[in-house]
Protein backbone atom coordinates (compact mmCIF):
# COMPACT_ATOMS: atom_id res chain seq x y z
CA UNK A 1 0.00 0.00 0.00
CA UNK A 2 1.17 3.83 -0.76
CA UNK A 3 2.76 5.53 2.13
CA UNK A 4 -0.04 8.90 1.39
CA UNK A 5 1.56 10.56 4.15
CA UNK A 6 4.53 11.13 1.93
CA UNK A 7 2.04 13.55 -0.03
CA UNK A 8 0.71 15.22 3.11
CA UNK A 9 2.43 18.63 2.97
CA UNK A 10 4.21 18.93 5.83
CA UNK A 11 3.67 20.56 9.17
CA UNK A 12 5.39 23.72 10.18
CA UNK A 13 3.93 25.07 13.50
CA UNK A 14 0.79 24.49 15.25
CA UNK A 15 -0.04 26.49 18.30
CA UNK A 16 -2.57 24.58 20.87
CA UNK A 17 -5.18 26.06 23.10
CA UNK A 18 -3.07 29.37 23.18
CA UNK A 19 -4.39 32.13 26.63
CA UNK A 20 -3.30 35.56 26.78
CA UNK A 21 -4.45 38.12 29.34
CA UNK A 22 -4.04 41.58 30.11
CA UNK A 23 -5.23 44.04 32.93
CA UNK A 24 -9.09 44.05 32.53
CA UNK A 25 -9.46 42.20 29.23
CA UNK A 26 -8.74 38.49 27.87
CA UNK A 27 -6.88 38.62 24.64
CA UNK A 28 -6.44 35.12 23.26
CA UNK A 29 -8.66 32.50 24.83
CA UNK A 30 -8.28 28.67 23.40
CA UNK A 31 -6.91 29.79 20.15
CA UNK A 32 -5.82 27.25 17.53
CA UNK A 33 -3.93 27.62 13.94
CA UNK A 34 -2.06 25.70 12.04
CA UNK A 35 0.87 26.09 9.15
CA UNK A 36 2.11 23.85 6.52
CA UNK A 37 4.89 24.22 4.36
CA UNK A 38 4.51 25.87 0.99
CA UNK A 39 1.45 27.61 1.60
CA UNK A 40 -0.17 31.34 2.50
CA UNK A 41 -2.45 30.84 5.52
CA UNK A 42 -4.59 34.02 6.23
CA UNK A 43 -5.45 34.61 9.79
CA UNK A 44 -8.50 37.11 9.57
CA UNK A 45 -10.37 39.19 12.43
CA UNK A 46 -12.00 42.73 13.32
CA UNK A 47 -9.13 45.04 14.89
CA UNK A 48 -9.12 43.38 18.59
CA UNK A 49 -10.27 39.78 17.95
CA UNK A 50 -6.62 38.72 18.68
CA UNK A 51 -4.56 38.55 15.60
CA UNK A 52 -1.55 40.47 16.30
CA UNK A 53 -1.41 39.14 20.06
CA UNK A 54 -1.29 35.51 18.92
CA UNK A 55 1.16 36.65 16.13
CA UNK A 56 3.09 38.25 19.02
CA UNK A 57 3.08 34.99 21.64
CA UNK A 58 4.88 33.26 17.89
CA UNK A 59 7.14 36.02 17.93
CA UNK A 60 8.49 35.72 21.56
CA UNK A 61 7.25 39.05 22.52
CA UNK A 62 4.57 37.82 24.76
CA UNK A 63 5.06 34.61 26.48
CA UNK A 64 1.25 32.76 26.97
CA UNK A 65 -0.29 31.80 30.21
CA UNK A 66 -1.29 28.53 28.44
CA UNK A 67 -1.11 26.98 25.13
CA UNK A 68 1.94 25.00 23.18
CA UNK A 69 3.52 25.96 20.15
CA UNK A 70 4.87 23.34 18.35
CA UNK A 71 7.44 24.24 15.51
CA UNK A 72 8.73 21.43 13.04
CA UNK A 73 7.22 18.65 15.76
CA UNK A 74 8.92 20.09 18.68
CA UNK A 75 7.21 21.66 21.24
CA UNK A 76 8.20 25.14 22.51
CA UNK A 77 7.30 28.68 24.32
CA UNK A 78 9.27 31.31 22.90
CA UNK A 79 10.68 33.20 25.43
CA UNK A 80 12.53 35.85 23.50
CA UNK A 81 12.74 37.54 19.76
CA UNK A 82 15.89 35.82 19.17
CA UNK A 83 14.52 32.71 20.58
CA UNK A 84 11.58 32.76 17.77
CA UNK A 85 14.04 33.75 15.34
CA UNK A 86 16.23 30.69 16.52
CA UNK A 87 13.64 28.45 15.50
CA UNK A 88 12.78 29.56 11.69
CA UNK A 89 10.72 32.78 12.42
CA UNK A 90 10.59 35.94 10.85
CA UNK A 91 7.93 38.33 11.43
CA UNK A 92 7.06 41.81 10.02
CA UNK A 93 4.59 43.61 12.25
CA UNK A 94 2.06 45.61 11.44
CA UNK A 95 4.26 48.78 12.90
CA UNK A 96 7.65 49.32 11.46
CA UNK A 97 10.67 48.29 13.69
CA UNK A 98 13.14 50.14 11.82
CA UNK A 99 15.81 52.83 13.50
CA UNK A 100 15.29 56.16 11.36
CA UNK A 101 18.87 57.19 11.77
CA UNK A 102 20.24 54.12 10.65
CA UNK A 103 21.02 52.73 7.18
CA UNK A 104 18.92 50.30 5.09
CA UNK A 105 21.70 47.88 6.11
CA UNK A 106 22.92 48.29 9.02
CA UNK A 107 18.74 47.71 10.06
CA UNK A 108 18.55 44.87 8.30
CA UNK A 109 21.40 43.24 9.83
CA UNK A 110 20.49 44.79 13.46
CA UNK A 111 21.28 42.26 16.34
CA UNK A 112 22.74 39.41 13.79
CA UNK A 113 25.55 41.88 12.16
CA UNK A 114 28.09 40.48 9.47
CA UNK A 115 31.64 40.82 12.08
CA UNK A 116 35.04 38.97 12.04
CA UNK A 117 36.65 39.66 15.55
CA UNK A 118 34.11 41.82 16.97
CA UNK A 119 34.38 44.60 13.72
CA UNK A 120 31.67 44.58 11.31
CA UNK A 121 31.65 44.35 7.82
CA UNK A 122 29.94 47.01 6.37
CA UNK A 123 30.80 46.04 2.79
CA UNK A 124 29.36 42.53 3.04
CA UNK A 125 25.89 44.04 5.11
CA UNK A 126 25.71 46.54 2.09
CA UNK A 127 25.97 43.68 -0.84
CA UNK A 128 23.57 41.28 0.57
CA UNK A 129 21.35 43.99 1.34
CA UNK A 130 21.34 44.66 -2.60
CA UNK A 131 20.57 41.69 -3.54
CA UNK A 132 17.80 41.05 -0.75
CA UNK A 133 16.36 44.68 -2.04
CA UNK A 134 16.40 43.85 -5.59
CA UNK A 135 14.97 40.72 -5.15
CA UNK A 136 11.97 42.75 -4.44
CA UNK A 137 12.57 45.09 -7.38
CA UNK A 138 13.86 47.94 -5.29
CA UNK A 139 16.87 49.55 -6.53
CA UNK A 140 17.46 51.69 -2.81
CA UNK A 141 21.23 52.56 -1.87
CA UNK A 142 21.88 50.47 1.25
CA UNK A 143 23.56 53.15 2.62
CA UNK A 144 20.47 55.74 2.73
CA UNK A 145 19.11 56.53 6.10
CA UNK A 146 15.24 55.31 7.09
CA UNK A 147 14.34 58.44 7.81
CA UNK A 148 14.88 59.76 4.71
CA UNK A 149 12.63 56.93 2.89
CA UNK A 150 9.09 57.24 2.26
CA UNK A 151 5.87 54.79 4.56
CA UNK A 152 5.80 52.69 1.68
CA UNK A 153 9.62 52.49 1.13
CA UNK A 154 10.33 51.58 4.85
CA UNK A 155 7.32 48.99 4.75
CA UNK A 156 9.44 47.46 1.30
CA UNK A 157 12.53 47.59 3.78
CA UNK A 158 10.91 45.63 6.36
CA UNK A 159 9.74 42.68 3.81
CA UNK A 160 13.51 42.50 2.70
CA UNK A 161 14.57 42.55 5.99
CA UNK A 162 12.30 39.76 7.28
CA UNK A 163 13.61 37.74 4.42
CA UNK A 164 16.84 38.10 4.99
CA UNK A 165 16.65 36.17 8.13
CA UNK A 166 16.07 32.62 5.74
CA UNK A 167 13.08 31.84 8.04
CA UNK A 168 10.55 28.61 7.45
CA UNK A 169 8.23 30.56 8.63
CA UNK A 170 7.32 34.14 7.81
CA UNK A 171 4.81 36.18 9.58
CA UNK A 172 3.43 39.07 7.33
CA UNK A 173 1.14 41.41 9.63
CA UNK A 174 -0.86 44.10 6.62
CA UNK A 175 2.43 44.25 4.75
CA UNK A 176 0.65 46.19 1.72
CA UNK A 177 -1.04 48.71 3.80
CA UNK A 178 1.28 51.38 2.67
CA UNK A 179 2.35 49.56 -0.83
CA UNK A 180 0.92 50.99 -4.03
CA UNK A 181 -1.03 48.07 -6.45
CA UNK A 182 2.56 47.32 -8.45
CA UNK A 183 4.77 47.24 -5.62
CA UNK A 184 1.92 44.74 -4.08
CA UNK A 185 2.17 42.61 -7.08
CA UNK A 186 5.76 42.42 -6.44
CA UNK A 187 5.76 41.41 -3.20
CA UNK A 188 2.66 38.76 -4.47
CA UNK A 189 4.99 37.18 -6.94
CA UNK A 190 7.86 37.44 -4.13
CA UNK A 191 5.72 35.44 -1.51
CA UNK A 192 4.91 32.67 -4.35
CA UNK A 193 8.43 32.14 -4.74
CA UNK A 194 8.82 31.10 -1.11
CA UNK A 195 5.97 29.13 -1.25
CA UNK A 196 7.36 27.25 -3.91
CA UNK A 197 10.42 27.08 -1.96
CA UNK A 198 8.32 25.47 0.86
CA UNK A 199 8.30 28.40 3.59
CA UNK A 200 5.30 28.91 5.22
CA UNK A 201 3.37 32.21 5.54
CA UNK A 202 1.29 33.62 7.80
CA UNK A 203 -0.78 36.45 6.36
CA UNK A 204 -2.42 39.22 8.05
CA UNK A 205 -4.74 41.60 6.08
CA UNK A 206 -7.86 43.99 5.91
CA UNK A 207 -7.96 43.45 2.49
CA UNK A 208 -10.04 41.36 1.37
CA UNK A 209 -9.76 40.74 -2.33
CA UNK A 210 -5.87 40.23 -1.19
CA UNK A 211 -6.75 37.01 -0.11
CA UNK A 212 -8.44 35.33 -2.68
CA UNK A 213 -5.34 36.66 -4.69
CA UNK A 214 -2.73 34.93 -2.75
CA UNK A 215 -3.96 32.50 0.21
CA UNK A 216 -4.97 29.19 0.63
CA UNK A 217 -6.26 28.95 3.72
CA UNK A 218 -8.18 31.24 6.22
CA UNK A 219 -8.56 31.14 10.00
CA UNK A 220 -10.77 33.13 11.39
CA UNK A 221 -10.66 35.20 14.81
CA UNK A 222 -13.62 37.14 16.76
CA UNK A 223 -12.74 38.57 20.34
CA UNK A 224 -9.85 36.74 21.12
CA UNK A 225 -11.46 33.61 20.42
CA UNK A 226 -10.95 30.68 16.79
CA UNK A 227 -13.92 30.57 15.10
CA UNK A 228 -12.86 28.14 12.15
CA UNK A 229 -10.64 27.50 9.29
CA UNK A 230 -11.48 27.38 5.76
CA UNK A 231 -10.00 26.78 1.94
CA UNK A 232 -10.04 30.02 0.35
CA UNK A 233 -11.19 28.74 -2.85
CA UNK A 234 -14.18 26.81 -1.27
CA UNK A 235 -15.40 29.94 0.30
CA UNK A 236 -16.99 34.04 -0.53
CA UNK A 237 -15.97 37.27 0.63
CA UNK A 238 -19.63 37.60 2.55
CA UNK A 239 -18.90 34.14 4.32
CA UNK A 240 -15.62 35.17 5.87
CA UNK A 241 -16.91 38.62 6.84
CA UNK A 242 -20.19 36.55 8.45
CA UNK A 243 -17.71 34.31 10.70
CA UNK A 244 -15.23 37.93 11.08
CA UNK A 245 -17.68 40.02 12.48
CA UNK A 246 -20.34 37.49 13.95
CA UNK A 247 -23.22 39.01 11.62
CA UNK A 248 -23.75 39.98 7.97
CA UNK A 249 -22.94 43.73 7.15
CA UNK A 250 -25.21 44.59 4.63
CA UNK A 251 -23.08 47.83 3.99
CA UNK A 252 -20.01 48.61 3.43
CA UNK A 253 -19.83 52.52 2.43
CA UNK A 254 -22.25 54.78 3.47
CA UNK A 255 -22.27 57.78 1.37
CA UNK A 256 -25.70 59.87 1.03
CA UNK A 257 -26.00 62.71 -1.50
CA UNK A 258 -25.39 66.58 0.24
CA UNK A 259 -26.24 69.32 -1.50
CA UNK A 260 -22.66 71.31 -1.37
CA UNK A 261 -22.73 74.66 0.58
CA UNK A 262 -20.32 77.92 0.21
CA UNK A 263 -16.06 76.83 -0.04
CA UNK A 264 -14.40 76.52 2.65
CA UNK A 265 -10.83 75.89 1.71
CA UNK A 266 -9.36 77.28 -1.05
CA UNK A 267 -5.69 76.24 -2.37
CA UNK A 268 -4.29 78.44 -5.32
CA UNK A 269 -1.02 77.67 -6.57
CA UNK A 270 0.79 76.21 -3.97
CA UNK A 271 4.41 75.28 -3.66
CA UNK A 272 6.87 73.44 -1.04
CA UNK A 273 9.63 71.84 -2.77
CA UNK A 274 10.26 68.82 -3.59
CA UNK A 275 7.06 67.19 -3.69
CA UNK A 276 4.21 70.03 -3.61
CA UNK A 277 4.56 71.99 -7.64
CA UNK A 278 1.45 73.96 -7.65
CA UNK A 279 -1.68 72.58 -6.12
CA UNK A 280 -4.59 74.20 -6.73
CA UNK A 281 -8.69 72.97 -5.65
CA UNK A 282 -11.71 74.04 -3.29
CA UNK A 283 -13.64 71.94 -1.14
CA UNK A 284 -17.40 73.00 0.00
CA UNK A 285 -19.05 72.20 2.65
CA UNK A 286 -21.03 69.30 2.91
CA UNK A 287 -18.30 68.03 0.28
CA UNK A 288 -16.25 64.94 0.42
CA UNK A 289 -13.32 65.31 -1.77
CA UNK A 290 -11.22 62.51 -2.40
CA UNK A 291 -7.18 63.24 -2.97
CA UNK A 292 -5.52 59.82 -5.29
CA UNK A 293 -2.27 59.28 -6.48
CA UNK A 294 0.73 56.82 -6.41
CA UNK A 295 2.99 57.25 -3.56
CA UNK A 296 5.55 59.93 -3.72
CA UNK A 297 2.60 62.12 -5.43
CA UNK A 298 2.34 64.95 -3.22
CA UNK A 299 -0.74 64.42 -1.31
CA UNK A 300 -0.13 64.24 2.69
CA UNK A 301 2.72 67.14 1.94
CA UNK A 302 -0.15 69.40 0.68
CA UNK A 303 -2.45 68.23 3.51
CA UNK A 304 0.85 69.75 5.76
CA UNK A 305 0.71 72.92 4.18
CA UNK A 306 -2.43 73.32 4.55
CA UNK A 307 -2.45 72.36 8.32
CA UNK A 308 1.01 74.39 9.67
CA UNK A 309 3.03 71.36 9.91
CA UNK A 310 5.05 72.52 6.83
CA UNK A 311 4.95 76.46 6.81
CA UNK A 312 7.61 76.89 4.02
CA UNK A 313 5.30 77.58 1.20
CA UNK A 314 3.98 79.90 -1.54
CA UNK A 315 0.80 80.21 -2.84
CA UNK A 316 -2.22 80.92 -1.48
CA UNK A 317 -4.34 79.36 1.22
CA UNK A 318 -8.20 80.57 1.99
CA UNK A 319 -10.65 79.55 4.35
CA UNK A 320 -14.07 81.11 3.97
CA UNK A 321 -12.64 83.32 1.54
CA UNK A 322 -10.13 85.32 3.31
CA UNK A 323 -6.38 84.67 2.96
CA UNK A 324 -4.50 82.95 5.56
CA UNK A 325 -0.68 81.88 6.21
CA UNK A 326 -0.82 79.06 8.45
CA UNK A 327 2.66 78.73 10.20
CA UNK A 328 1.61 76.41 12.85
CA UNK A 329 -0.62 73.53 13.64
CA UNK A 330 -2.46 75.87 15.94
CA UNK A 331 -3.02 78.25 13.46
CA UNK A 332 -4.45 75.57 11.75
CA UNK A 333 -6.62 74.52 14.33
CA UNK A 334 -8.12 78.53 14.97
CA UNK A 335 -8.58 78.44 11.37
CA UNK A 336 -11.21 75.73 12.33
CA UNK A 337 -8.82 72.89 10.31
CA UNK A 338 -8.28 69.82 11.56
CA UNK A 339 -5.87 66.59 10.38
CA UNK A 340 -5.81 62.86 10.90
CA UNK A 341 -2.91 62.03 10.10
CA UNK A 342 -1.29 58.45 7.81
CA UNK A 343 0.63 57.40 11.06
CA UNK A 344 -1.44 57.50 14.14
CA UNK A 345 1.38 55.41 16.20
CA UNK A 346 4.02 58.51 15.27
CA UNK A 347 1.94 61.95 14.80
CA UNK A 348 -1.33 61.12 16.22
CA UNK A 349 -1.41 59.41 19.42
CA UNK A 350 0.25 59.48 22.89
CA UNK A 351 0.53 55.71 23.13
CA UNK A 352 1.58 55.37 26.87
CA UNK A 353 -1.19 57.04 27.62
CA UNK A 354 -4.41 56.93 28.46
CA UNK A 355 -7.68 56.76 26.21
CA UNK A 356 -9.37 59.68 28.30
CA UNK A 357 -5.71 61.57 28.18
CA UNK A 358 -5.58 61.28 24.50
CA UNK A 359 -9.52 62.31 23.77
CA UNK A 360 -9.19 65.38 25.73
CA UNK A 361 -5.56 66.63 23.88
CA UNK A 362 -6.97 69.05 21.63
CA UNK A 363 -9.27 70.79 24.17
CA UNK A 364 -7.72 71.15 27.28
CA UNK A 365 -7.74 75.02 26.74
CA UNK A 366 -11.39 74.79 26.79
CA UNK A 367 -11.34 71.92 30.03
CA UNK A 368 -8.75 74.77 31.87
CA UNK A 369 -10.79 77.96 30.71
CA UNK A 370 -11.89 79.47 34.08
CA UNK A 371 -10.33 76.65 36.20
CA UNK A 372 -6.51 76.58 36.79
CA UNK A 373 -6.94 73.01 37.72
CA UNK A 374 -8.77 72.04 35.55
CA UNK A 375 -12.55 70.88 35.04
CA UNK A 376 -13.12 67.07 35.86
CA UNK A 377 -16.47 66.76 35.45
CA UNK A 378 -16.32 68.42 31.97
CA UNK A 379 -13.58 66.24 31.50
CA UNK A 380 -15.16 63.19 31.99
CA UNK A 381 -18.22 64.27 30.28
CA UNK A 382 -16.11 64.73 26.83
CA UNK A 383 -14.83 61.43 27.28
CA UNK A 384 -17.65 59.22 27.88
CA UNK A 385 -19.62 61.00 25.11
CA UNK A 386 -16.68 60.42 22.50
CA UNK A 387 -16.24 56.88 23.74
CA UNK A 388 -19.91 56.22 22.97
CA UNK A 389 -20.16 58.08 19.60
CA UNK A 390 -17.33 56.52 18.18
CA UNK A 391 -17.98 53.11 19.74
CA UNK A 392 -14.72 53.54 20.75
CA UNK A 393 -13.82 49.65 22.53
CA UNK A 394 -12.05 50.12 25.70
CA UNK A 395 -12.46 48.66 29.41
CA UNK A 396 -12.53 51.84 30.99
CA UNK A 397 -10.85 55.73 30.06
CA UNK A 398 -8.05 54.87 31.83
CA UNK A 399 -6.87 51.80 29.70
CA UNK A 400 -3.36 52.87 27.74
CA UNK A 401 -3.78 53.99 24.46
CA UNK A 402 -0.87 50.90 23.29
CA UNK A 403 -3.35 48.35 24.23
CA UNK A 404 -5.89 48.88 21.99
CA UNK A 405 -6.21 47.69 18.41
CA UNK A 406 -5.80 49.35 15.63
CA UNK A 407 -9.33 50.46 14.57
CA UNK A 408 -10.36 51.72 18.01
CA UNK A 409 -6.64 53.51 18.34
CA UNK A 410 -7.83 55.33 15.05
CA UNK A 411 -11.24 56.33 16.55
CA UNK A 412 -9.70 57.95 19.21
CA UNK A 413 -7.50 60.11 16.63
CA UNK A 414 -10.77 60.71 14.56
CA UNK A 415 -12.48 61.38 18.46
CA UNK A 416 -9.71 63.87 18.76
CA UNK A 417 -9.87 66.22 16.23
CA UNK A 418 -13.68 65.86 16.04
CA UNK A 419 -13.60 67.43 19.00
CA UNK A 420 -12.24 70.99 18.19
CA UNK A 421 -15.57 70.97 15.54
CA UNK A 422 -13.45 71.76 12.78
CA UNK A 423 -14.87 73.39 9.79
CA UNK A 424 -12.45 71.47 7.43
CA UNK A 425 -11.51 67.78 8.48
CA UNK A 426 -8.38 66.33 6.45
CA UNK A 427 -8.33 62.48 6.89
CA UNK A 428 -5.10 60.72 5.53
CA UNK A 429 -5.76 57.35 5.01
CA UNK A 430 -8.44 56.96 7.70
CA UNK A 431 -9.02 53.27 7.30
CA UNK A 432 -5.56 52.34 6.94
CA UNK A 433 -4.95 48.84 9.02
CA UNK A 434 -8.44 49.11 9.84
CA UNK A 435 -10.96 45.86 9.88
CA UNK A 436 -14.19 45.98 7.99
CA UNK A 437 -16.25 46.63 10.74
CA UNK A 438 -14.36 49.65 12.04
CA UNK A 439 -14.18 50.70 8.21
CA UNK A 440 -18.06 50.95 7.88
CA UNK A 441 -18.25 52.68 10.95
CA UNK A 442 -15.41 55.23 9.83
CA UNK A 443 -17.82 55.73 6.95
CA UNK A 444 -20.63 55.99 8.53
CA UNK A 445 -19.00 59.18 11.21
CA UNK A 446 -17.61 60.71 6.93
CA UNK A 447 -21.46 60.92 6.61
CA UNK A 448 -22.76 62.19 9.16
CA UNK A 449 -20.16 64.86 9.61
CA UNK A 450 -20.80 66.17 5.89
CA UNK A 451 -24.20 66.22 6.03
CA UNK A 452 -23.82 68.36 8.99
CA UNK A 453 -21.42 70.79 6.74
CA UNK A 454 -18.32 69.96 7.29
CA UNK A 455 -16.02 69.68 4.16
CA UNK A 456 -13.79 66.81 4.31
CA UNK A 457 -10.70 66.01 2.34
CA UNK A 458 -9.59 62.49 2.45
CA UNK A 459 -6.69 61.08 1.19
CA UNK A 460 -6.39 57.46 -0.05
CA UNK A 461 -4.38 54.83 -1.71
CA UNK A 462 -7.56 52.34 -1.55
CA UNK A 463 -9.34 53.05 -4.78
CA UNK A 464 -12.59 51.48 -3.78
CA UNK A 465 -13.02 53.80 -0.88
CA UNK A 466 -11.98 56.79 -3.28
CA UNK A 467 -14.70 55.87 -5.47
CA UNK A 468 -17.11 55.14 -3.02
CA UNK A 469 -17.00 57.52 -0.58
CA UNK A 470 -15.97 60.89 -2.68
CA UNK A 471 -18.34 63.51 -4.09
CA UNK A 472 -15.48 64.20 -6.29
CA UNK A 473 -12.08 62.98 -6.86
CA UNK A 474 -8.51 65.04 -7.14
CA UNK A 475 -5.59 62.87 -8.78
CA UNK A 476 -2.27 64.11 -8.21
CA UNK A 477 1.09 62.90 -10.18
CA UNK A 478 4.77 64.71 -9.19
CA UNK A 479 3.04 67.19 -6.69
CA UNK A 480 0.41 68.71 -9.34
CA UNK A 481 -3.60 67.98 -9.72
CA UNK A 482 -3.75 66.40 -12.85
CA UNK A 483 -7.47 65.81 -12.35
CA UNK A 484 -10.68 67.03 -11.22
CA UNK A 485 -13.04 63.85 -11.52
CA UNK A 486 -16.95 64.31 -10.84
CA UNK A 487 -19.11 61.28 -9.50
CA UNK A 488 -19.87 59.80 -12.43
CA UNK A 489 -16.19 60.07 -14.48
CA UNK A 490 -14.81 57.53 -11.29
CA UNK A 491 -13.28 54.49 -12.18
CA UNK A 492 -10.28 53.02 -10.80
CA UNK A 493 -9.02 52.86 -14.68
CA UNK A 494 -9.58 56.78 -15.01
CA UNK A 495 -7.85 57.57 -11.50
CA UNK A 496 -4.75 55.66 -12.13
CA UNK A 497 -4.18 57.07 -16.11
CA UNK A 498 -4.65 60.62 -14.06
CA UNK A 499 -2.14 59.05 -11.46
CA UNK A 500 0.63 58.18 -13.50
CA UNK A 501 0.83 61.04 -15.93
CA UNK A 502 -0.83 59.54 -18.60
CA UNK A 503 -4.48 61.94 -19.03
CA UNK A 504 -3.02 65.06 -19.02
CA UNK A 505 -4.27 68.10 -16.86
CA UNK A 506 -7.63 68.63 -15.24
CA UNK A 507 -8.25 72.18 -13.76
CA UNK A 508 -8.82 71.32 -10.25
CA UNK A 509 -11.33 74.22 -8.90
Amino acid sequence: MADLSKHEPKILLQMKNIHKKFPGVYALKDVNFELRAGEVHALLGENGAGKSTLIKCLAGIYIPEEGEVIVNGKSHIMQSVADSQAHGISVIHQELCLVPYLSIAENMFLGRERNVAGIIKRGQENEEAKKMLARLGLDFDPNTLIKDLSIAQQQMVEIAKALSVKADILVMDEPTASLTDKETEVLFETMRQLKAEGIGIIYISHRMSELFAITDRVTIMRDGQYVGTVNTRETTNDQLIAMMVGRELTQLYFKDEVKPGKVVLEVKDLVSPPFVNGVSFSIREGEIVGMSGLVGAGRSETAHCIFGIDDKYTGEILIDGKPVHIRSVRQAMQNGIALVPENRKEEGLVLINSVGYNLTLTILHEIFRGHPLGNPSRESEEIARHIQELAIKTPTAEQLAENLSGGNQQKIVIAKWLATKPKLLILDEPTRGVDVGARAEIYGFMNELAKQGVAILMISSDLPEVINMSDRVLVMHEGRVTANLSKHELSQETIMLYATGNGGNINAA
